[in-house]
C-alpha cells in the first residue's frame, strides 16, 4: 500500500464528488467579474502573498476562479474542455486520488505566491490565476489518455500525448528561462517573449513549483500504471468473471516465483522485453530476473 492509498483510506470520506462541476461554476463567477468589474479581482481576490499575511486570508481560495480565458467564444470550449477532462480523470482514478491531485496543485500555487513574493520581491501568481493549475490538469490528462484524439482548430486531428509533448517541451523552456536568463542573448531573449515566455528566476520558479502536483504523481511514483484505462478495464473485468461465478483460470503467471493473479489482488505482471521468449514476471521479480537469452 502506498502512500496515496494510506490517505484515501483515512481521508477519502471527504472528497468532494465531481469537483469539476463545481470549478466551472466558480470559473463562470470569475468570467462575470473580469468581465464588469475586473479590478475587484486583482484588488479583492487574486493571489497575492502580501494581502493575505495582511488579513485578506479568502484569497487563497479566491484566486481560484480566475476563467481559463476572457474570450466568451474561448472561454465556453475551455469550460467544456476542461470539464471533460476533470470528469474523465475522476472517474479513472477516483475521486479521491483527483481531489488530491487537484489541491495539490492549489497548495503548490500559494507556495509559490509566498516564496516569489518574499523570496524575489515580485508576485506573477496575481496576474496568472489558475493557468499553471489548468496546464496540470492537462498534462495528467495526456499522461493518463496518450492515445485519445483532439481536433486542434477542429481540423487537426492529434494525439493527447503528442500534445502533451508539445506542451511540456514549452513548460521546460519556460522554467529553464528564468534560471539561465543572464547566458542568454538579446535576441534570444526577445525570440523568447514574442511567444510569451516571461524570462526571470521568479517565474520560472513559480512555473516549476505550480506544476509540481504532475511531477509528484506522475515522475515520483511508480506504480501509476495501476490507474491506466488498460490495467483498470483488466481488473474489472476479472472481477465482473468472478461475481458472475465463473470459473477464473489464472492467464498470468510469474515465471520465476509461480504466482498468478488468484494468489493476491494486488499482484501484477509485466512481460519482459529482454528476455527472448515470452517470459511474464510479477512486480518482485521484473527488475530483478535474470534475462532468458
Amino acid at each position: 500500500m502506498n502512500w496515496i492509498d494510506k490517505l484515501e483510506k483515512k481521508f477519502g470520506r471527504y472528497a468532494i464528488r465531481n469537483l469539476m462541476y463545481y470549478i466551472i461554476i466558480l470559473y463562470a463567477v470569475g468570467y462575470v467579474i473580469l468581465l464588469f468589474a475586473p479590478d475587484m479581482y486583482y484588488n479583492y481576490l487574486s493571489l497575492d502573498a502580501s494581502a493575505i499575511l495582511h488579513g485578506q486570508i479568502w484569497r487563497i481560495a479566491t484566486f481560484l476562479i480566475y476563467p481559463p480565458n476572457t474570450s466568451l467564444i474561448w472561454f465556453l470550449i475551455v469550460l467544456y474542455l476542461y470539464y471533460s477532462i476533470g470528469r474523465a480523470l475522476e472517474s479513472q482514478w477516483g475521486t479521491f486520488r483527483f481531489n488530491l491531485y487537484f489541491f495539490t496543485g492549489v497548495l503548490l500555487h500559494i507556495i509559490a505566491a509566498f516564496v516569489c513574493q518574499y523570496g524575489f520581491g515580485v508576485n506573477f501568481s496575481q496576474y496568472f490565476g489558475t493557468y499553471w493549475l489548468n496546464n496540470s490538469l492537462f498534462l495528467a490528462f495526456a499522461a493518463t489518455y496518450p492515445d485519445m484524439q483532439f481536433m486542434l482548430y477542429f481540423l487537426i486531428p492529434i494525439r493527447a500525448k503528442v500534445l502533451g509533448i508539445i506542451y511540456g517541451i514549452y513548460f521546460g523552456a519556460e522554467i529553464l528561462a528564468g534560471f539561465l536568463a543572464e547566458h542568454l542573448t538579446i535576441n534570444m531573449l526577445y525570440g523568447l517573449s514574442r511567444i510569451g515566455i516571461i524570462v526571470h528566476p521568479a517565474y520560472s520558479l513559480m512555473a516549476l513549483l505550480s506544476l509540481g502536483n504532475f511531477v509528484i504523481f506522475f515522475l515520483g511514483m511508480r506504480r501509476l500504471h495501476r490507474y491506466s484505462p488498460k490495467e483498470i478495464h483488466r481488473r474489472k473485468t476479472y472481477v465482473r468473471s468472478v461475481k458472475r461465478g465463473e470459473k477464473v483460470v489464472g492467464t498470468h503467471k510469474c515465471a520465476i516465483c509461480g504466482r498468478t493473479e488468484k494468489d493476491g489482488d494486488n499482484l501484477e505482471f509485466r512481460f519482459c522485453s529482454k528476455c527472448n521468449g515470452n517470459y511474464e514476471y510479477c512486480q518482485d521479480h521484473l527488475f530483478t530476473h535474470t534475462h532468458v537469452k
